[in-house]
């Protein structure tokens, strides 16, 4: 119990500071792009035209919303990671009873697979509960495109969804999301697994900081891979749901995910909102500065 009051602490701390990266990140995943692009110099030293960073998003939201805008959302992201992170731990705290077979000897089976097992169903959990509140963090950033107030918290909003969308509504893009999960653990343990086996020497000195640093460059790899996954699933969370970011001309509606996931893919934009630094011009797109978008 005590570790896991150490871990929401922790996950409450780490969520409020990352927040705005967040909140940016959603709004350049819907496509609001409110700063036209300007001439700058990529990692290279060359001149392009780029679009605006992180800082320069942050001040813009900071000059309307003041310092206060960069976290709104904040609410029920909170209520997710903590919700998350105990029904995560309790899904994976022991059994004190090994299981038995019909003789009454204890079942031999492959402990690394029973724990990834555990794991992938610990995540698909903590995902499946807390993801109504995931939905209402994302529709509470995007109102920022239309000034809207049709979500002004926790409560209220889940009345709104039930009440025009139903049960649903508050699993908008969980199927993406999922299985963005599950692709990403299951990369995850195979490089590490790759890595700890061929890489790795059991007789190099400090080997569990060595693994640790390999858990970090796995986990780094499978999140740009599954990438498109978190990408779809915040756009189908807020389409068609009465705000402007999730209307035309920001985004088309879409009946599944898997139509999202062909416009995008079509459009070139699968990548969109991965990077908040060195962002380049969308090839072949052209800038509306009354939409505050490109098309």
């Amino acid at each position: 119990m005590a570790d896991t009051c150490g871990q929401v602490l922790l996950g409450t701390g780490l969520t409020v500071l990352s927040h705005p990266l967040m909140y940016i990140k959603v709004l350049v995943q819907v496509g609001h792009e409110p700063l036209p692009p300007t001439l700058g110099r990529n990692i290279f030293g060359r001149q392009v035209y780029q679009l605006p960073g992180l800082f320069a998003y942050a001040k813009y939201i900071t000059k309307i919303d003041g310092k206060a805008g960069l976290f709104k959302g904040l609410a029920p992201r909170l209520c997710a990671g903590s919700i998350g992170t105990i029904v995560h731990s309790r899904v994976l705290q022991p059994r004190s009873a090994p299981p038995l077979d019909f003789d009454g000897v204890t079942l031999l089976k492959d402990k690394g697979s029973i724990t990834e097992s555990k794991e992938m169903v610990a995540r698909c959990c903590a995902t499946v509960i807390t993801h109504p509140f995931h939905v209402i963090t994302l529709r509470c950033m995007v109102q920022f495109i239309g000034r809207e107030t049709k979500y002004s918290g926790v409560f209220s909003s889940i009345g709104t969804i039930y009440k025009e969308e139903g049960i649903l509504g508050f699993f908008a893009g969980l199927i993406p999301r999922l299985l963005g999960d599950i692709l990403s653990l299951w990369i995850c343990n195979m490089l590490a697994h790759l890595i700890n086996t061929y890489a790795i020497d059991d007789t190099m000195n400090h080997m569990g900081e060595i693994k640790n640093c390999s858990l970090a460059v796995t986990g780094f790899f499978a999140s740009m891979l599954t990438y498109p996954f978190v990408l779809v699933s915040n756009l189908m969370a807020v389409n068609n749901c009465g705000l402007a970011g999730g209307l035309p001309p920001y985004a088309s509606v879409y009946p599944t995910w898997v139509d999202c996931w062909r416009h995008l893919s079509r459009e070139g934009n699968m990548s969109r909102g991965n990077s908040l630094f060195f962002r380049k011009l969308p090839a072949g797109k052209t800038y509306a500065v009354d939409q505050q978008r490109f098309f």
